[in-house]
């Protein structure tokens, strides 16, 4: 870190430590972030004390929220089948990664605390890891400047970095580039990627194109839908369907008015919205909407095959509930937080609809331009988009075919990065 940066960087991740043991009430996710971390530290070192085996080896994997944690997934999968005398620490950064982060092969997971130097120091000198790698490219520079120092490897897989990031600003660029500089291998998602990252330090010589693990992942989950069970089996019916999945108020808007267009020219059309945050408050102005508009609307699982709008009231079934789409509407478009994964509905042969907003999506232009996808700027045009999919199924069937290439061309990545995380940690 940069010796000018370093006074202030201290200052506030040590104001941080200390925030979190004040009483913060409520479930918001800084509330919950900051709680959290009271005993972030204090787990990690309680699990080594009792567990760590300092004859074998560690791998500390971190991803910071669910997106990064499902291109860790794949390849911790894959490293504990092929090395399960390792033992693998697994950190995360965001609330919403909790209950995920107990689903994944490792030996613990918990939060990763805030990036002081005393933290940096006591985890790795209790852990003592082989390799500290980051899932796409949530690095925090005291933390991996201190690991290299100390003679741990590391490095980033699937690491990819839009053009507008924030980390490729000034300040942030010289904070991290010491850490990027020591990093051992990175595995960028394509070449637009590694010339990003190589901006910011990494050094050519460690650099690979790996590709993204979430393709991978995408289709391993699929090979084990179940559409005999579940909600997929009970909503099962040949009703021309549009499924929008992690959407915000903002997409909702628009989809409400597209779909008013929409039932006019196609009556039987089934409308199923998984919004983002599935609570209370959001599902209930979307049954205001149906039933004003004259559409029988239901949550999950009260929803039948006659359900003119199933309204999907937990997290967690979106990805099998894309397998009932003839189309899919991804969220994010319409809304500030940017675009959501359109990976799920590609990998079904589904043709995807998107907003306007969808710059920083890689997976979003490879569907455009395929043509597997249209972004729509409005609700006019959105309307079109979603009859032309529910009734010409030629044009239908040509988009989902090319979606699906789409996702078939980009797998393989998971192997290439778990290579890479078993080069490290040899």
């Amino acid at each position: 870190m940069h010796a000018a940066l370093a006074p202030a960087y201290a200052l506030l991740t040590g104001a941080a430590s200390l925030a979190a043991h004040l009483p913060w009430p409520g479930e918001g996710k800084l509330a919950r972030s900051l709680r959290a971390r009271r005993d972030a530290l204090p787990r990690l070192l309680a699990w080594a004390a009792a567990h760590r085996d300092r004859e074998r080896p560690l791998l500390w994997m971190h991803a910071a929220s669910v997106g990064e944690g499902l291109m860790a997934r794949p390849v911790l999968e894959r490293v504990r089948a092929r090395h399960p005398h390792w033992q693998i620490i697994y950190t995360y950064y965001s609330p919403s990664a909790e209950r995920f982060a107990d689903t994944l092969p490792a030996d613990v997971a918990g939060y990763l605390p805030f990036d002081t130097a005393g933290a940096a120091s006591q985890l790795l000198e209790a852990l003592r890891p082989t390799a500290l790698v980051a899932a796409k490219v949530d690095l925090w520079p005291v933390l991996w400047e201190t690991a290299a120092r100390d003679g741990v490897r590391t490095g980033l897989i699937s690491a990819a970095l839009r053009a507008d990031s924030g980390r490729t600003g000034v300040v942030a660029r010289t904070l991290a580039h010491n850490a990027y500089a020591a990093l051992d291998a990175v595995g960028a998602v394509d070449a637009a990627d590694a010339d990003r990252l190589a901006a910011l330090g990494v050094r050519r010589d460690r650099l690979e194109v790996t590709g993204d693990t979430r393709y991978d992942q995408v289709m391993a989950r699929l090979e084990t839908l179940d559409r005999t069970t579940g909600p997929v089996a009970t909503l099962a019916d040949d009703r021309p369907t549009l499924v929008a999945g992690s959407t915000w108020p903002a997409d909702e808007r628009v989809l409400c008015r597209a779909w008013e267009q929409v039932v006019h020219q196609v009556p039987a059309a089934r409308l199923i919205v998984a919004p983002h945050e599935p609570t209370p408050a959001h599902l209930e102005p979307l049954a205001s909407w149906a039933s004003l508009t004259g559409l029988d609307a239901a949550t999950l699982p009260q929803a039948t095959i006659d359900t003119d709008v199933v309204l999907v009231d937990r997290v967690g079934v979106l990805a099998d509930l894309y397998a009932l789409a003839d189309v899919a509407y991804v969220g994010g478009g319409f809304h500030s937080a940017g675009l959501h994964s359109v990976v799920e509905p590609a990998a079904l042969g589904v043709p995807v609809l998107i907003g306007p907003r969808h710059a920083g999506s890689r997976d979003a232009a490879l569907l455009l331009t395929a043509r597997a996808a249209v972004a729509a700027s409005d609700a006019d045009a959105l309307a079109r988009a979603i009859v032309i999919a529910l009734t010409e199924p030629e044009t239908r069937s040509r988009a989902g075919t090319a979606a699906r290439a789409v996702v078939t061309a980009e797998l393989g990545a998971a192997d290439r990065s778990t290579a890479l995380v078993e080069r490290l940690m040899a």
